[in-house]
């Protein structure tokens, strides 16, 4: 990692799965002279155990990720410290996405697609402690909650964990597999897929991945 340039910078944790991407922000960032990235992670597993190791200020954090994913990993990493602070950063730039990553426990929401500007304003927002939401997704969020009964609204209607396993069963996994990535029982995914079928009126698994991919949550 380059050196920090003052005495106590902004530390950060990245967490992508794209070297590319990585490199770009991390570079963006450590040009900054109160921000200095700490560590680095190419995993949610990884990334946990980085914070748990070196407590950075703030973590940056992508939500698609192989293994746990980000929500998991925001979940884990608040139910240890409930004042960490993170900032999701995603390709996924729905108001879906934004609502269930600051239900997990997320202290800010930005796009891949932000400008560098924006970027840095938020890290230094949520290493305040602030909640900071990309301003486009914010007047959409602010917008949609006049709205009723759409295919967005009723994905708001599930559960953290809920949603988790909505994603994760869209995007292919089994009741086993969800529950191994989650360290629940099988019959727990169970109990917890007839529920989010219920509450979003669907009946089968095509129907929950069309709605997926429609929402954004995955990309097909």
């Amino acid at each position: 990692m380059t050196a920090c340039i003052t005495d106590k910078p902004i530390s950060v944790l990245l967490i992508d799965d794209h070297p590319v991407v990585r490199t770009g922000y991390r570079r963006l960032l450590e040009n900054t002279p109160d921000i200095c990235v700490v560590a680095e992670a190419d995993n949610g597993e990884t990334g946990y155990a980085l914070y748990m190791e070196r407590s950075p200020d703030v973590i940056i954090l992508d939500l698609n990720m192989p293994g746990i994913g980000g929500l998991e990993v925001i979940r884990r990493i608040k139910a240890k410290n409930s004042d960490a602070r993170i900032l999701v950063f995603s390709m996924m730039d729905n108001v879906t996405m934004a609502q269930h990553s600051l239900r997990a426990g997320a202290t800010g929401f930005i796009s891949k697609q932000s400008g560098m500007g924006e970027m840095l304003q938020a890290v230094r927002q949520v290493a305040l402690g602030k909640v900071y939401i990309e301003s486009a997704l914010a007047s959409a969020m602010a917008m949609n909650l006049s709205r009723k009964d759409t295919p967005e609204s009723l994905l708001e209607t599930l559960t953290k964990r809920e949603f988790q396993i909505f994603k994760l069963l869209a995007e292919g996994n089994s009741c086993a597999q969800i529950a191994e990535t989650l360290f629940i029982s099988p019959k727990t995914v169970g109990v917890h897929h007839i529920n989010l079928m219920r509450k979003l009126n669907l009946q089968n698994t095509t129907q929950l991945i069309l709605m997926a991919i429609k929402n954004n949550v995955i990309q097909a």
